[in-house]
This record gives structure tokens, sequence and C-alpha cells, in this order.
């Protein structure tokens, strides 16, 4: 039962997610920091509110609808999606890409390096096989020379 647990744990995928989560969290806190500090006083100056709670407001029936409440929510989201593809998904995606041209290149140079042992092997073979025919050949030619010198003396 514990290795099915230990097994479902070390798997990259829940790894990947647990640093999400925590990644999430604290991009969440700064984002919220920026809202607060930043934005809402910003939004402040211009509509004379501290936030976006109570602007833009519907009531009736005693029922309230907060637009301000929706488009502060959204822009939450929209910093929070900012902040997360710049800080984490654009380096991660980098590394990765770096990580991937590297390995490919030792592959590549490791394949250099086998078709270079099999070229070398067959430039070997090819000058073995041009000695040995040049061997034959002389070989010929020595016996044309012996031949040749014999039929001479045998003229005489």
């Amino acid at each position: 039962m514990f290795k099915g647990f230990k097994k479902f744990i070390s798997r990259g995928n829940m790894i990947d997610m647990a640093v999400g989560v925590v990644m999430g969290a604290a991009v969440t806190a700064v984002v919220n920091s920026i809202v607060n500090n930043l934005i809402n006083p910003l939004i402040a100056m211009i509509f004379g509110k501290p936030n976006m709670n109570n602007l833009l407001t519907v009531t009736f029936n005693h029922s309230t609808i907060s637009f301000g409440a929706i488009l502060g929510a959204l822009l939450n989201f929209l910093m929070i999606a900012v902040a997360v593809y710049f800080c984490i998904l654009v380096p991660i995606n980098k590394f990765r890409d770096m990580s991937e041209s590297i390995f490919k290149k030792k592959d590549d140079e490791e394949e250099k390096k086998e078709i270079g042992t099999d070229q070398q092997t067959v430039d070997l073979l090819k000058e073995i096989s041009e000695e040995l025919k040049d061997i034959k050949s002389g070989e010929k030619s020595a016996n044309q020379v012996e031949k040749s010198g014999e039929d001479q003396t045998e003229k005489q």
C-alpha cells in the first residue's frame, strides 16, 4: 500500500503540480500586494473610492450587484496570469529549450563520432583494396618482366 502511494507521489506530474501550487500561492500574494498597494490607490485617485467593490453597483429589492467587485476579481486574475506567465512559464520554457539543445548537440556529436568511425573503416578498407590491387598488378608486371626476360634469353 505504501509502495503504491510512494510511486504515486514520486511521479513527475505530481511533483510538478505541487510546485505549481506553491508557486501559485507565492505569486498570488505578490499580485494581491500590487493590487492593494498600487492599483487600488490609483483607482481611488481616479474614482474617489479605495477599491472597486462598491464601484458600479446596482441595488434592486435589497439585492446588490457589484460590477466593480467583478472587475476587481478579473483584474486580480489577469495580474496573476501575467505574473505566472512571465515569472514562471517563460523561464521554464527557456530552460527546457536550452537543455534540449545541449542534449541534442551531444547526441549529434556522438552520431558524428559513430559515423566518423564507420567512415574511417570504409576508407581504410578502400585503401587496403587499392594496395592489394597494386600488389597484384605489380606481381603481374613483375611476372611479365620475368617472362619477357626469359623469352629474350631463349631467343638468344
